[in-house]
């Protein structure tokens, strides 16, 4: 009986012994297996950096360079824009000189006829043509005459030269007289009428 406790005793050592150096290996296993899987791990994270670093890169290029297309299309639009700004400025009255030409024709054969003109009611007559010809043109283009006499004084339309005693209590603080015509632009008084005021 003491010997097969002995041997069981000794079976047991051994495997405990036997269990011990495999769990021992097995960590050095590990270890050296983990050194190893270090390295690669190492590698792989670098070239994973790496290969970010570049994305970055690449997608830095990408947006520079669409600035810099974005920057130079703007560029271009301000020099057009710049240019196109001073063309207009040159040409901005050309619509109205052309329609004002035929009147200026008008008055210069006028002025052909009364070198010759005995009677002086065809000449009045042609000027008057003529004006009204200039007042159609104007016209269309936005200019309206602004009617004054008889309205009461309005200083955002009118501008008062002198006031005179008015001959009616009904006619005091309006417009009398008109030294000068007051127009309007397409509802926008452009130029105010000169009068007289009653007092």
């Amino acid at each position: 009986m003491k010997f097969n406790d002995m041997l069981k005793k000794k079976k047991k050592e051994n495997t405990d012994t036997t269990e011990n150096m495999n769990t021992a290996e097995q960590e050095n296993l590990n270890e050296n297996g983990q050194e190893q899987a270090q390295p690669e791990t190492t590698e792989a994270t670098t070239a994973e950096v790496v290969s970010a670093e570049d994305k970055l890169k690449e997608e830095l290029a990408q947006a520079n360079d669409k600035y810099l297309r974005l920057y130079a299309e703007f560029d271009n639009f301000r020099r057009r824009t710049i240019k196109e700004r001073a063309e207009a400025r040159e040409t901005e009255g050309k619509e109205l000189l052309v329609a004002l030409l035929p009147v200026l024709d008008d008055f210069e054969r006028a002025q052909r006829s009364m070198e010759n003109a005995v009677d002086v009611a065809p000449v009045k007559e042609g000027v008057t043509l003529i004006q009204n010809k200039l007042k159609n043109i104007l016209g269309q283009k936005g200019l309206k005459e602004m009617t004054a006499i008889g309205e009461p004084f309005d200083a955002d339309l009118h501008e008062a030269i002198t006031n005179i005693p008015a001959p009616t209590d009904d006619l005091k603080g309006k417009v009398m007289d008109e030294m000068e015509k007051g127009y309007y632009l397409k509802d926008r008084v452009i130029r105010f009428a000169k009068v007289i005021v009653g007092a």
